[in-house]
């Protein structure tokens, strides 16, 4: 199955009945600084080069973020942080993400989720988790060039390591989280794990943009080897 087919079948998933209507709500009563925006309210697709070595994985669309754009991390702040960071590293054509057409490419990166919608306080639940990671599992399958995995936040990485683990060679107990960590997996391939770039860690100081852009420095030694 190629990337695409994979990200049809997300957009058309109806499998969760909280989180589709929430989608769906949001997207009708829209935020009053969107109001004359049209929201996308579906699940939301991986995106970047399908050919790429390092792939990002996060929570979860925000609902006036990609939720309304149509593109994960676009549209919000965590997406701010994390596109001027890739552009930085050298893996983004531009640093801004505003829009689905504003001209954002990704070189040798991908970007994905665990849930593909919008969770009502960015909170899935664990059944909700458990039907979406499928479709990880299913992009992480048709992403075979990749070397290195960043894993934002804690539900990004519990999502991550199982499908990780079942793997050849990568059978073994979860590390702690810790920002900026490296797991070496099989084959030379590694894990790095970051704080995600979220308001609650990028407005208290808990993440600033030195600790994040440490993560993505890693990430490009790793792969110039």
């Amino acid at each position: 199955m190629r990337i695409t087919e994979v990200g049809n079948q997300i957009i058309q998933c109806t499998a969760c009945p909280r989180l589709r209507k929430h989608c769906l709500k949001t997207a009708s009563e829209r935020r009053r600084s969107f109001q004359d925006q049209e929201y996308w309210g579906k699940p939301i697709t991986g995106f970047g080069d399908p050919k790429a070595r390092l792939m990002l994985v996060g929570l979860a669309p925000a609902a006036h973020g990609a939720n309304r754009t149509g593109r994960i991390f676009t549209g919000d702040r965590s997406g701010d942080w994390l596109f001027r960071a890739l552009h930085r590293a050298g893996f983004a054509n531009q640093p801004h993400s505003t829009s689905a057409d504003d001209g954002l490419q990704l070189k040798d990166a991908y970007v994905s989720c665990v849930v593909k919608c919008a969770p009502p306080d960015n909170r899935p639940t664990p059944a909700e988790l458990d039907r979406c990671i499928p479709f990880l599992q299913q992009e992480l399958s048709c992403m075979k060039q990749v070397r290195v995995w960043i894993a934002l936040g804690q539900i990004g990485y519990h999502g991550l390591w199982p499908l990780l683990s079942r793997q050849p060679g990568h059978k073994r107990a979860r590390p702690a989280f810790g920002h900026g960590k490296r797991i070496d997996l099989a084959e030379g391939k590694t894990l790095l794990l970051s704080y995600h770039p979220s308001q609650q860690n990028t407005f208290t100081g808990r993440l600033t943009e030195v600790m994040f852009d440490s993560v993505f420095e890693q990430a490009k030694t790793l792969l110039q080897k």
